[in-house]
């Protein structure tokens, strides 16, 4: 059974003529590159606990399989604006599982995009934990709710955003798992 002990967070952009190196020079910013990448879905391990880059890269090897939750967005188009996001809710009780969110945009600043990632965790979490709240209410009314129960500890994002210059753009946010 692999259940990952360790997580961290990255991001990165990348531009060039070629979309395929567009995206490997995201993957490059994120520092993730070297690595046989396989996307999950969206489940924070229970018990996990969250770690610096720096230290969850010393942890894999060039070639290695490893698992991520990944959100990619990509344009060529001048102008654009674009994001990716991943959002994360994590629970009190740590032995439960808590969530991951991928959201990727055009149009959206990183703020927006973010917030919207967070807020699609933490509603997947409430959910699971029984925490009723109203859909159609703002995020900040809805964190409060949630922080009031006392079920949800915390909730984050990591996003990036660029703007399409005159090449490919691609802009990535992921969470990678450490076995």
């Amino acid at each position: 059974m692999f259940v990952p002990s360790k997580i961290f967070f990255t991001k990165g952009v990348g531009r060039h003529r070629e979309q395929l190196t567009s995206f490997e020079l995201a993957l490059r910013d994120a520092g993730i590159e070297k690595y046989n990448l396989v996307q999950v879905s969206s489940i924070f391990p229970p018990k996990c606990r969250i770690i610096k880059k720096e230290a969850g890269l010393k942890n894999l090897n060039p070639g290695e399989i490893v698992f991520v939750v990944m959100s990619k967005c990509q344009s060529d188009e001048p102008r654009r604006l674009i994001a990716a996001s991943m959002g994360c809710a994590l629970p009190s009780d740590r032995s439960v599982y808590g969530y991951l969110s991928e959201h990727h945009a055009f149009g959206q600043s990183e703020k927006v995009a973010g917030d919207y990632a967070e807020d699609l965790a933490a509603a997947m979490l409430a959910s699971t934990l029984g925490i009723e709240f109203d859909e159609e209410k703002s995020w900040d009314e809805k964190k409060e709710v949630w922080k009031i129960s006392g079920k949800i500890y915390r909730s984050f994002n990591i996003t990036q955003s660029a703007i399409v210059k005159e090449e490919y753009t691609t802009v990535i946010a992921a969470a990678v798992l450490v076995l």
